[in-house]
């Protein structure tokens, strides 16, 4: 049986993609910050095949315990899709933001990803196909953000867009290292989607969101990798 781990997934399009993979017949690793919120994810979803898993990713101590929990059951991953992510506190100003608003969300949406996915790295090298998905925005792109025709191109910030954006390089640098193994390693924007996250006020649906998730991390042999793909584009690929 294959494995999935999936941080955030205690909601949201975290929950729901857990939920699509497990009816794809995988194992799926709930990472949780609130392990409470996590054990109520996994009663919803009703599984056998489902373990979760405390993490913090801004934590290297609870990295390393997820590392250890998930290591005790398994002894491969094949997939990873880091979408544990935040906003940070508004107004993004880039002229007034205060910088621990920008550290806090770097910390999570970029060195929180570069720690899990290092700490699972090894796991992931045992499986025949491993997949790695990190979850980015449309709000990533410089391509689109200097073009004032963009839909969002007024919708620009000194924590949270560039947080994405540095994610995207450094998934870019990561795939490049891995193109001559069996890795898939991509970036994908589920889109503008209702959820917590932004209040309810996104057009997208979480069942859209997580398709597109599952999508790329079940890639097959022939799939890309090293690429940008966003909802917002039916699941196209997205300029840098």
């Amino acid at each position: 049986m294959k494995t999935a781990l999936i941080t955030g997934a205690n909601k949201s399009i975290g929950f729901e993609t857990a939920r699509q993979l497990l009816d794809a017949g995988y194992f799926v690793y709930i990472g949780s910050r609130d392990v409470a919120k996590g054990e109520e994810a996994a009663a919803q979803l009703g599984k056998e095949n489902v373990v979760v898993v405390p993490l913090d990713v801004t934590d290297p101590g609870s990295i390393r315990a997820a590392r250890e929990l998930v290591g005790r059951t398994t002894d491969k991953l094949d997939v990873l899709i880091n979408n544990a992510g935040v906003r940070g506190d508004f107004p993004q100003n880039p002229s007034s933001v205060s910088i621990s608003t920008i550290r806090n969300v770097f910390e999570t949406n970029f060195f929180g990803v570069i720690d899990v996915t290092q700490a699972f790295m090894d796991l992931l090298r045992q499986a025949a196909h491993p997949r790695i998905v990190n979850v980015t925005s449309g709000l990533a792109s410089l391509t689109l953000h200097s073009d004032p025709s963009w839909v969002y191109y007024p919708i620009k910030g000194a924590a949270y867009g560039p947080s994405k954006t540095a994610l995207n390089a450094w998934t870019l640098a990561l795939a490049y290292e891995l193109r001559d193994t069996t890795f898939k390693v991509n970036v994908v924007d589920p889109g503008y989607t209702a959820t917590d996250f932004n209040d309810h006020r996104g057009t997208g649906t979480v069942e859209n969101a997580a398709a597109i998730l599952v999508r790329f991390a079940t890639l097959d042999a022939d799939g890309p990798t090293g690429k940008y793909f966003s909802n917002d584009r039916e699941g196209e690929e997205s300029p840098w």
